[in-house]
Parts: structure tokens; C-alpha cells; sequence
């Protein structure tokens, strides 16, 4: 029987998005690397890499974290008890048939799942809100000459914040379909609204399917200065 390690709070089985997506199960937890115990990983019932042994706490309990939410999505998804192991390009191994996101941040994970049934790709992305000066100085290595051009001044820093987060979540949803890498240049946030509702357009063909034009949509929220976004395929 695995438990919860020390490092982690209780897990939170809740959708925080506006949207629900059909058949899909989103699990958060909690976490601080000050209370990672030696004894954690095995507590988890969870083995990790020998690079990881060697990291520092913080990218032991954040991995551990996300982990965690990843295998409590899968066994309410279906039942099964899985942890995703890590491709050599460090995106997550998921099982056969499923789809899924891995995200972590400062102090909290999530993981997002779905059967291949229900949907074809998914990425979940959080980020700790930039207040606008540094929003200002970064804005043009995430935005678009078009997107500086719609930028909401009053808004700078949720504006900049939601653009990466975005970008981020586009790249999990699509990368495992397209297996071509993009970057914040090759893909533009149309508008988002107030609703936390987004609309993303591809700059760059990806694949005979994915091609420049392609629009996606995309939701998010922000709680306690911290926004989660998502792109559902």
C-alpha cells in the first residue's frame, strides 16, 4: 500500500478550470521541498532515476508531487495503478491508450488525464504570476510583435503570464501528436477573456494536420497568484 510522503498534502481530486473536458481526470497536491523525508520516494512507492537522487530536494518533490497526482488520476481514469516513467526527452511515458499532462510550480502539483477515446492530447501548464515590471522586461521573448501590439497595458503581467502558460500547455498537447518541437514565435494567443477562455493559432506548420493557421482552444484560471492553464485536443 503506498502513503503519501512528508512532503506532500493531501490530494485534491477537482476540476479549478472553467471548462470541464469529457472524461478527463485532474488530481493537485500541495508540496514542500523542506519536508522531503530520505524515506519519501519509497513511502510513495515511487523509484527514482539516479539523476534524480542527485538533484536537490526541490526537483525531487516536485517530480515526486507530480508523480503522485499522475498515478491517482490514472486509478480514477480507470483503475489502474501506474506512475509514468520519463522519456529521454523528459516528457512523461504514459500507458498505452491515454493521454495525459504532468504540471509543478512552486509549492503545487497537478497531473491531467484522459483515455485516447475521449481525447487526443493534453497540456497542463501552471506559472506563479509575474508582477508587470518584470512582465515588461520578458514580454518580448513570449509575445508576437502582433500579441505586444493587442497587449492590455493595465494588465501586463497577467497578459504576459497567460500568453507563456499557454504556449506551454499548446507545446505538452501537441508535441506527443506531432513530435515536433515550436517555440513562444510559432504559436500566438488570439484573445482570452475574462471567463478564462482562450483562443491559440499555430504560426508554423507542424504536420500535415497541424499547419500554420491552425487555431486551438485553451481555458485557465488564477488562484493565489498562481494561474493554471490548459489546451485540450
Amino acid at each position: 500500500m503506498n502513503t503519501l510522503p512528508a512532503c506532500c498534502a493531501p490530494l485534491q481530486h477537482h476540476w479549478p478550470l472553467p471548462q470541464p473536458v469529457p472524461g478527463a481526470v485532474l488530481v493537485s497536491c500541495a508540496f514542500d521541498p523542506a519536508n522531503l523525508a530520505a524515506d519519501d520516494f519509497q513511502r510513495a512507492g515511487i523509484t527514482p532515476s539516479a539523476s534524480l537522487q542527485r538533484s536537490v530536494a526541490k526537483r525531487q518533490a516536485e517530480y515526486l508531487a507530480g508523480r503522485i497526482c499522475a498515478r491517482a488520476a490514472l486509478q480514477r481514469l480507470d483503475g489502474r495503478d501506474y506512475v509514468p516513467g520519463t522519456h529521454e526527452d523528459r516528457s512523461p511515458i504514459w500507458p498505452a491508450g491515454i493521454h495525459g499532462s504532468i504540471t509543478h510550480g512552486k509549492g503545487w502539483a497537478a497531473a491531467v488525464v484522459a483515455a485516447q477515446s475521449d481525447c487526443r492530447g493534453l497540456g497542463l501548464d501552471q506559472e506563479a504570476l509575474l508582477d508587470d515590471a518584470r512582465a515588461e522586461r520578458l514580454q518580448g521573448e513570449i509575445l508576437t510583435p502582433a500579441e505586444i501590439e493587442r497587449l492590455d497595458q493595465r494588465r501586463t503581467g497577467l497578459a504576459v503570464t497567460l500568453t507563456f502558460s499557454l504556449k506551454e500547455s499548446l507545446f505538452k498537447a501537441l508535441y506527443p501528436i506531432t513530435r515536433q518541437r515550436f517555440y513562444f514565435e510559432h504559436a500566438e494567443v488570439l484573445e482570452w477573456t475574462a471567463a478564462g477562455l482562450a483562443r491559440l493559432r499555430l504560426l508554423t506548420d507542424l504536420s500535415a494536420e497541424w499547419r500554420h493557421g491552425a487555431e486551438l482552444q485553451g481555458q485557465f484560471s488564477v488562484h493565489d497568484g498562481h494561474l493554471l492553464s490548459l489546451v485540450s485536443v
